[in-house]
């Protein structure tokens, strides 16, 4: 018994001595890492330091934000090795082992760059708005269907606001809302935090009651022609939201079923798609998101208006009717060529006296964290009287 006692006593004593050793050089474990585990750890100017046993390996290194750092190893085969200050926000990163690049085992695992991979958190100062506090929580639940259209099983994850299981009669409006590029349905749950976003929004009285739909922007179909079975699959998202996804949540979830209480937004990729869908399909919806992207994404820098998505922004005044909400968001340290396809899409608009709401992310590039305060200012402007 006095020998498990000790145990005890220096194991609790040794993560002890862990923790203050992390805190003293500056370093502090990620929030993204996995249960009990110490790296990867983020300093206070964002430096990120990793750690593996690879006591076999012969090179290990860092790779995160377009750069590999050396990593060292010491004589218990442990490697550690830490990054140049990353910006603030949200960053996928991989450990590359004698070339192989891997997961990192110390965090959780998120779907991005089209592969499950590790992510780490710089933390912000503004972090608090997508925090986890003590306010009423709504709940995301995982809905799978079949897509006629597609052939497939598909899923969505669907957020339904605090107190939707109780209430029985409300009736809510909905958000549609789109991923990006080599991302998934699980992106804007996991590494944005669309939920917690809108419990904190909800409970401070800032943005109305709604439920959020999340799915795959990845839909595609085969020609009908069999002449044409050696075709690339065409891409059929759009159908899918307006066939498929809109009637199937109308039909299980407590909707307002009307184009007024109807958004839709997405990111990058997702801009583009939901711009598209929003312009073929204005008796759908009345608001639009536009975050890191526009229809012209990825590269046009000028714009015609009488030609551009078949002319449908070429009468300002009749759109100005249509949007309750246009709403575009940008990082300011967005890379090429975003500043340009956004920037142009907005010379159009302002040209032809389209009315839209822009917000800038300050110090934040094309990542989680633009995105996160995208969506904390869009939410705060829909379904209003």
């Amino acid at each position: 018994m006095m020998n498990y006692k000790r145990f005890i006593f220096f194991t609790v004593i040794f993560l002890l001595g862990i923790s203050c050793f992390a805190q003293s050089d500056g370093f502090k474990p990620s929030a993204t890492n996995a249960p009990g585990k110490q790296y990867p750890q983020v300093s206070a100017d964002g430096r990120v330091r990793a750690s593996i046993a690879a006591p076999n390996a012969n090179k290990v290194q860092l790779d995160i934000g377009g750069k590999k750092y050396d990593m060292v190893k010491d004589e218990k085969g442990v490697w550690t090795g830490e990054s140049l200050p990353q910006d603030e926000g949200f960053h996928y990163y991989q450990l590359n082992i004698d070339g192989v690049s891997v997961p990192d085992p110390g965090t959780l695992y998120f779907y991005g760059a089209g592969r499950w991979g590790s992510g780490v958190e710089v933390p912000a100062p503004d972090q608090d708005f997508f925090a986890l506090k003590d306010v009423p929580h709504g709940l995301v639940s995982e809905n799978l269907y079949f897509s006629k259209l597609t052939n497939a099983w598909r899923r969505c994850f669907v957020y339904t606001p605090p107190g939707y299981e109780k209430d029985t009669k409300t009736r809510y409006p909905v958000l549609y809302l789109q991923h990006g590029s080599f991302e998934d349905e699980t992106g804007w749950s996991r590494q944005g935090h669309a939920n917690l976003i809108l419990d904190n929004l909800i409970a401070a009285g800032k943005a109305v009651p709604m439920i959020i739909v999340m799915d795959n922007g990845y839909a595609s179909k085969l020609s009908d022609n069999p002449a044409d079975s050696k075709t690339r699959p065409q891409p059929v998202f759009e159908e899918v939201m307006i066939n498929e996804i809109v009637p199937m949540i109308d039909g299980k979830f407590r909707t307002m079923a009307n184009r007024e209480h109807r958004a839709i937004a997405g990111l990058s990729m997702g801009a583009n798609q939901t711009m598209r869908i929003i312009m073929n399909n204005l008796d759908k919806f009345s608001a639009l998101g536009a975050f890191s992207g526009t229809s012209n994404y990825p590269s046009t820098d000028v714009i015609d208006s009488a030609t551009f998505l078949d002319g449908k922004f070429n009468d300002g005044a009749a759109v100005n009717k249509q949007f309750k909400v246009l709403f575009l968001g940008l990082g300011t340290k967005e890379p090429n060529p975003f500043p340009g396809s956004v920037g142009a899409f907005r010379n159009m608009l302002d040209k032809q006296g389209i009315k839209y709401v822009f917000y800038q992310s300050p110090g934040t590039a094309h990542e989680w964290l633009t995105w996160r305060r995208d969506l904390e200012q869009f939410a705060q402007l829909l379904f209003k009287k």
